[in-house]
């Protein structure tokens, strides 16, 4: 395999799991989890060709429902690897009928919606619950006239930064931001053009422009922006047009991040900078054997020519 070109800006991303790493290649997914037995457990795939994915706008909002899919599906695999026979699900009532009335396909399918929902109810947490307390707040307390959307923008970047600060101080979720660092410093080596060794890797840098969290971030940045103008009126109806207008917002977040990850000027700076900033809180210093579970997820998922991982 070729080794790509200093400053290469490659499509190949990942996530950090429960003591593991999952990597993603132009044609190959790779989830690379440490074992009980020090061990390192692959698990190999190709990417799904998706009909939406060359569609601008269209893309972002359906890359983000897909990423919440598949991701919830290998967070589950790495902690039934990673617990090894210690891991035990809990089981409700409604996973034992489930079990009893659904076939393969049908739990899949109804999996797949309770992530989406998670992650979609998150998100949209951040956007509406905000926008609630600012409506109440100006009507009944304290009339806020023009520093409403002033203070709605407070409100929404300072819950979610809350949120990333409080996850941080769970010892798990602490664990799965120092995997985060390991997969980002990887990529990072990569694209370098450097070998990816443990010593290569630990010198660069834990931060990357292209990230989940830059992703999070830009879509709350770009909400405030886009909905700015929408009317106070009635509080309920702002929410309904911000969630209405939530996909386009997705659409608008994903190109700008693409445009980051694929350029260096001022612009892109620009709009890196929050994101790259807001990694200190989920992407954290990695150690030797977290780096090499990295290795281990990306070097399957790595194309033969560096030029068909363009991103």
């Amino acid at each position: 395999m070729e080794k790509p070109k200093a400053c290469f800006k490659t499509s190949v991303g990942g996530q950090a799991l429960m003591e593991g790493v999952m990597m993603r290649g132009p044609k190959k997914v790779c989830v690379a989890v440490r074992r009980p037995d020090g061990g390192i457990d692959l698990f190999e795939e190709p990417v799904k060709k998706r009909p939406w994915s060359r569609i601008p706008l269209v893309r972002g909002a359906c890359n983000m429902v897909d990423n919440l899919v598949q991701g919830y599906r290998y967070l589950m695999r790495s902690a039934e690897v990673s617990m090894g026979d210690g891991f035990e699900e809990e089981e409700s009532a409604f996973d034992r009928w489930l079990a009893a009335h659904a076939g393969p396909k049908l739990q899949s399918f109804i999996m797949g919606c309770a992530a989406v929902l998670g992650g979609m109810l998150a998100l949209v947490l951040f956007m509406v619950l905000p926008t609630t307390l600012v409506g109440l707040l100006d009507r009944y307390a304290l009339p806020l006239g023009g520093f409403k959307v002033l203070l709605e923008a407070v409100l929404k970047l300072g819950l979610f930064v809350l949120y990333l600060f409080l996850c941080t101080r769970m010892k798990e979720i602490h664990r799965m931001f120092e995997y985060h660092g390991a997969e980002h410093k990887t990529i990072a080596c990569y694209e370098a053009g450097e070998e990816l060794t443990v010593e290569n890797i630990r010198r660069h840098s834990r931060f990357h422009p292209r990230c989940g969290t830059s992703f999070m971030i830009l879509v709350l940045i770009v909400s405030i922006l886009v909905t700015a103008a929408l009317p106070w009126g009635s509080t309920g109806l702002r929410v309904l047009l911000k969630l209405l207008l939530l996909p386009l917002i997705m659409g608008i977040s994903y190109e700008l991040i693409k445009l980051a990850g694929r350029y260096d000027n001022f612009l892109t700076a620009v709009i890196s900078a929050p994101g790259l900033w807001l990694q200190r809180l989920t992407a954290f210093e990695p150690d030797d054997s977290m780096i090499e579970v990295a290795v281990a997820a990306v070097t399957p998922v790595l194309p033969e020519r560096p030029e068909d991982g363009l991103w």
